[in-house]
């Protein structure tokens, strides 16, 4: 049973940079074979360009550009698959016939997540084990503080980084043996999903809907009014569109969750 874990990291002035830096040539590397792929096809030999022949070329781009040589060549061909799977979403859906939804270039802002396919392999959790404070060792980066909130059962498997605004988590697959059943106690329960309540039971029990958005709407309302009195392109704005998918805690959902953001 594989079970994912969601961690809040801590890292220093130099480590945001360092982080930052790692999404914005990990989205470089996503543009670059997302170009050679289009590019391909619209020549005129119509040329199919697969994951394996852009993985092979990894050597030599690290080779030439040492921007791209400090970080995990693993977490690369992850980027490098995350492409892959989705030229092959594109051409099911084309087949299925239906909308295609061509892979899109991403905007450093919005490409927020590098993985980490193996734990050990440009990562490593838990990577000072006599340091009171758990840290996430990555390639490039050092090891970060990280705010382990509860134990982490079963073996780590992948690690990945991701940004939430001004914020940066660590995500990690953990593989758990399967769960023993519970004994057999003879009753029997029945629950019916709705609207109004979350659930309710045979036994005549309601859970209240949590009704996360409309919790939420309020706030988004807010940092949007507060978004567009600030000037395009300036600090204020920026910072404004960064602090608007940020949750007060943990507990709340993001507002960027709640509804798609426009285009800035």
């Amino acid at each position: 049973m594989i079970r994912a874990y969601k961690f809040l990291i801590r890292p220093t002035v130099g480590q945001q940079a360092a982080l930052s830096a790692m999404l914005r040539d990990h989205c470089t590397l996503y543009n670059a074979a997302l170009q050679e792929r289009r590019d391909a096809y619209r020549h005129t030999s119509k040329a199919t360009v697969r994951y394996g022949q852009q993985s092979a070329q990894l050597k030599d781009i690290r080779a030439f550009d040492p921007d791209h040589a400090r970080w995990s060549f693993s977490s690369q061909q992850a980027t490098l698959r995350r492409l892959d799977k989705a030229f092959s979403a594109f051409f099911r859906r084309v087949k299925a016939g239906a909308a295609p939804g061509y892979p899109r270039f991403r905007s450093h802002k919005r490409f927020d997540t590098v993985d980490f396919p193996k734990d050990g392999d440009g990562c490593r959790w838990d990577a000072t084990p006599h340091d009171p404070v758990t840290r996430v060792r990555l390639q490039g980066i050092g090891c970060v503080k990280v705010h382990q909130h509860r134990f982490v059962v079963g073996k780590v498997k992948t690690i990945s980084v991701k940004r939430e605004g001004r914020r940066w988590y660590v995500i990690l697959t953990a593989d758990q043996a399967q769960p023993e059943p519970l004994p057999k106690t003879g009753s029997v329960v029945g629950i019916d999903m709705g609207i109004a309540n979350f659930l309710a039971d045979s036994g005549g029990e309601f859970v209240p809907n949590p009704r996360h958005g409309a919790k939420a709407a309020a706030k988004l309302e807010s940092a949007q009014q507060a978004l567009s009195r600030c000037k395009r392109g300036s600090k204020r704005r920026r910072k404004a569109v960064e602090t608007e998918g940020e949750p007060a805690h943990p507990g709340e959902v993001p507002l960027h969750l709640v509804r798609p953001q426009r285009a800035r």
